[in-house]
């Protein structure tokens, strides 16, 4: 079934989908990335941030997955940890033009490790493997760009994506607390 779709990279206006699927994808770090509490003024923020490029949600750091039709039926969003800290920039200028507090935005991958931010397949394509197919694409970005190891995070009650995960050779790497909730980190080796 997974062969009807295309992973390619994102646009700017894909925006709008996009946004839709990454707050499903992170939930609360929505809200306290945009500092916002109401899901239509986080979801006007995300679409905002998706569209600068050089930013952590920014499309360029984003592949998406297109059904036959060219609707958006996944993405996936990465980058190197060593670039972590020049990506949030718009993200804390943005807090901090608006009198925000910034420290509920904490680093979430470290130099050496090529993150998967985020990733979330519409619910109307769950089970056609779309996730392991936009893993596998975030791992070969990750080798193109010569990374060696990927990183990934999981919420503690997510059993579920923990087990495919694991499936796909991800091991424990501890864990990290983010806007009140628990999550595990896990790693694999990107063979070169």
């Amino acid at each position: 079934m997974t062969g009807n779709f295309t992973v390619r990279p994102a646009v700017p206006t894909d925006a709008r989908a996009v946004s839709l699927l990454m707050y499903e994808a992170i939930g609360d770090i929505a809200h306290t990335i945009a500092g916002t509490t109401d899901l239509p003024d986080t979801l006007e923020v995300l679409e905002g941030l998706f569209q600068l490029p050089g930013c952590r949600l920014g499309y360029d750091n984003a592949l998406v997955c297109e059904d036959q039709d060219g609707g958006i039926a996944g993405f996936v969003l990465s980058y190197p940890g060593e670039q972590a800290a020049a990506l949030d920039i718009p993200l804390l200028r943005r807090l901090q033009e608006r009198g925000l507090p910034t420290d509920g935005l904490v680093p979430e991958a470290n130099p050496g490790e090529y993150y998967l931010d985020s990733l979330a397949v519409s619910g109307a394509y769950r089970g056609a493997g779309l996730g392991t197919r936009l893993i596998e694409a975030f791992e070969q970005r990750a080798a193109d760009l010569g990374q060696s190891r990927a990183m990934l995070l999981v919420e503690s009650e997510n059993t579920k994506a923990r087990a495919l995960y694991e499936r796909l050779g991800y091991s424990p790497d501890g864990w990290l607390d983010l806007s009140g909730h628990r999550y595990q980190r896990m790693i694999k080796a990107i063979p070169a």
